[in-house]
């Protein structure tokens, strides 16, 4: 199959592009830079140039493949509201090409703010207090007929090189000399590894269904507190419980999102797609290659 993968060259779409290729698919990733090209160049797939907000090239891209990875944000969080409306746009415009087949496309989503069931976000859950609209965008091209299923990504997806959530907590760490964590610190998210992620996209691509909702999580649950402890241990700093206008002010544009409860489950997810995480947990994985 060939696959048209957006966010080719960033941290999760770069090991899905690897797993691809792995698996034997072709790979024409999206590039918006020279330094992104070569790395999709690299790593053995093709290479269409242009961003999120070119649509016609968006286009291009899903006629000329097989199947869609949708794995690229615009990761601007001070520019929220822009970020959610292109990407929108850009799901809308590569489902408006499969329009008529059967060509897979895989959207990605987060987990974080999800409605709890039995104590859980399964897969059942639905969407109550996230602004991004993914999800909801790839489900209203499903009830149209379009193959469009939806990645939902645990807030961690870690690994070396990691830039996200757990990165931007310990650099806060590091500029503000103590490990917070929310109130009690007993608040959870999932985390799973970039590489069980990887697999899980390409499966899901493989097996696609349409309207289908996957809960990518390997660690279901890891306390803030835990998280935080961590950083505390590697960095030798204090570990502290913030709340109010003190945790705005130490978690910056990430306070809106640190006292979320979102511990999940993936038990649907990994009998239809056959997935089974294997990868280090999170809080090993910190230890080993974050510090």
């Amino acid at each position: 199959m060939k696959v048209f993968v957006t966010g080719a060259s960033g941290f999760i779409g770069s090991a899905v592009v690897k797993e691809l290729l792995s698996a034997g698919h072709q790979v024409i990733g999206l590039a918006r830079s020279v330094t992104s090209a070569k790395a999709i160049n690299d790593a053995g797939a093709e290479v269409l140039i242009g961003d999120l907000e070119d649509l016609d090239i968006l286009k291009q891209g899903a006629r000329l493949a097989d199947g869609i990875i949708h794995t690229a944000f615009y990761h601007d969080f001070t520019q929220f509201a822009k970020a959610v409306e292109i990407d929108r746009n850009a799901i809308e415009a590569m489902g408006e090409v499969l329009a008529g087949t059967n060509k897979p496309l895989v959207v990605t989503a987060g987990i974080l703010g999800l409605s709890l069931i039995d104590g859980n976000v399964t897969e059942e859950s639905v969407v109550l207090n996230t602004s991004r609209v993914s999800e909801a965008t790839a489900l209203a091209l499903a009830e149209k007929g379009i193959n469009a299923s939806v990645i939902r990504l645990a807030p961690s997806v870690h690994d070396r090189g990691d830039k996200g959530f757990v990165a931007f907590i310990i650099a806060q760490a590091k500029k503000n000399g103590v490990s917070a964590y929310p109130g009690d610190g007993k608040n959870h998210w999932p985390a799973v590894h970039r590489l069980d992620a990887a697999k899980a996209f390409r499966l899901a691509l493989e097996k696609a269904k349409i309207g289908a909702i996957y809960n990518v999580v390997g660690d279901h649950e890891i306390e803030l507190k835990k998280i935080a402890e961590v950083i505390g241990e590697q960095l030798n700093l204090p570990v502290v419980s913030l709340s109010g206008d003190e945790l705005a002010k130490h978690f910056e544009w990430l306070g809106g999102f640190i006292s979320f409860d979102s511990p999940a489950t993936s038990f649907k997810t990994q009998e239809h797609l056959g997935w089974t995480p294997v990868q280090p947990g999170l809080l090993d994985d910190m230890q080993q290659n974050y510090f």
